[in-house]
């Protein structure tokens, strides 16, 4: 049974990559986007969302938070008795993608540095907000519910 336990600690690691990746390539797909004329890439929610992960790490990282994806694939591996290097070849990669060995302040400031970029990229290629319809176009043939007739 403690198996599964290091199993499920490597589909985390595999989650926090995906997370990870969210908010890097994000970042540069709304960069591409925006200068090949992509609309979706001003969708308002894609954009909200990818702000809030972003801000959610660099809050963690000003007050010290050990992340919860990183808590939560240790306690998996302690269960599984496993070290990060008894991981499976997988878990082992993708954890090595993940993690350096660098002082925390690096981590503390690129996190912040990134934060601010997406926070800026906002305003320079804002989301679109709604669509207006032109003066032109007509309203169609809707009747008001509360109409008098």
């Amino acid at each position: 049974m403690t198996i599964w336990y290091g199993y499920l600690a490597d589909l985390v690691v595999a989650v926090h990559l995906a997370f990870m990746a969210y908010i890097i390539l994000g970042q540069l797909v709304i960069w591409i986007g925006a200068a090949l004329g992509w609309s979706w890439v001003r969708n308002p929610w894609f954009r909200l969302l990818h702000l809030g992960a972003i801000v959610i790490v660099a809050v963690e990282a000003i007050f010290g938070v050990r992340c919860p994806l990183t808590v939560w694939e240790n306690t998996l591996r302690g269960w599984a008795g496993q070290e990060v290097d008894g991981a499976t070849f997988v878990g082992r990669l993708l954890h090595n993608i993940l993690f350096h060995p660098l002082p925390s302040w690096i981590y503390t400031t690129c996190y912040i540095s990134f934060a601010l970029l997406v926070l800026g990229t906002l305003f320079v290629i804002p989301p679109r907000l709604r669509r207006a319809r032109p003066e032109s176009e007509p309203a169609g043939d809707r009747i008001p519910l509360l109409s008098g007739h």
